[in-house]
């Protein structure tokens, strides 16, 4: 078993910012990516950013130039810097860990195995 596990989340005015953290643990394992995804009332889950070990990291284009993602992989750990913070970043984010395969399509929520239970992060306007 693996647990997710984030934290960081917070109200901020708009404009501000706010660095969220993550660490998965468990029994011997290792993950091929670790992503962020959001969800805001009455939408669907989306994408925000993963960094996949292999070969780098992705970003949505609306947090494209405003969020950051970096980690350690050794540690299994991920973070995701948030800058330039809007009313619209307004979502519970959750963070993920692909354990059992590298992700083809790093947005698609369905390849990754475990999920944290989320952090709320709220821009005030």
């Amino acid at each position: 078993q693996v647990h997710v596990v984030e934290s960081g989340g917070g109200l901020v005015q708009a404009g501000g910012s706010l660095r969220l953290s993550c660490a998965a643990s468990g029994r011997t394992f290792s993950t091929y990516a670790m992503g962020w995804f959001r969800q805001a009332p009455g939408k669907e889950r989306e994408p925000v950013a993963a960094i996949r070990w292999s070969d780098g990291t992705y970003y949505a284009d609306s947090v494209k130039g405003r969020f950051t993602i970096s980690g350690e992989n050794a540690k299994n750990t991920v973070y995701l810097q948030m800058d330039s913070l809007k009313p619209e970043d307004t979502a519970v984010y959750y963070c993920a860990a692909a354990v059992s395969r590298r992700p083809r399509w790093w947005y698609d929520h369905e390849q990754y195995d475990y999920w944290g239970q989320g952090t709320q992060v709220t821009g005030s306007s």
